[in-house]
């Protein structure tokens, strides 16, 4: 099933810039962002700083607004990311820290 939709960001919102981890670097973030914590690139509106930038990681550009992912609200978007990434995270293991540690 696609999540396809012709949804806008939500203004204020940049939970798609909290929730998910991000694997590769980003500016201010060399080693990548571990889920949960605000992205170095995040403005105080709530907005990304490296939007339209080759500097923007491809992950970031490959998330797109869906009705399923945002839901009605902010918390509700936070919410679902959250959860998406603790069921796509890599199992905790010997050397490996467990979902949003």
């Amino acid at each position: 099933m696609s999540c396809r939709s012709d949804l806008s960001c939500r203004a204020g919102c940049g939970a798609c810039c909290i929730a998910p981890s991000i694997a590769s670097p980003l500016p201010g973030m060399p080693a990548g962002k571990p889920a949960g914590m605000p992205c170095a690139q995040l403005l105080p509106d709530m907005r990304c700083a490296v939007f339209g930038s080759p500097d923007r990681p491809a992950f970031c550009g490959g998330l797109k607004p869906s009705a399923e992912m945002c839901g009605d609200s902010r918390e509700a978007a936070l919410h679902w990311l959250t959860r998406l990434e603790i069921l796509t995270a890599p199992q905790a293991g010997p050397g490996r820290p467990g979902p949003l540690a």
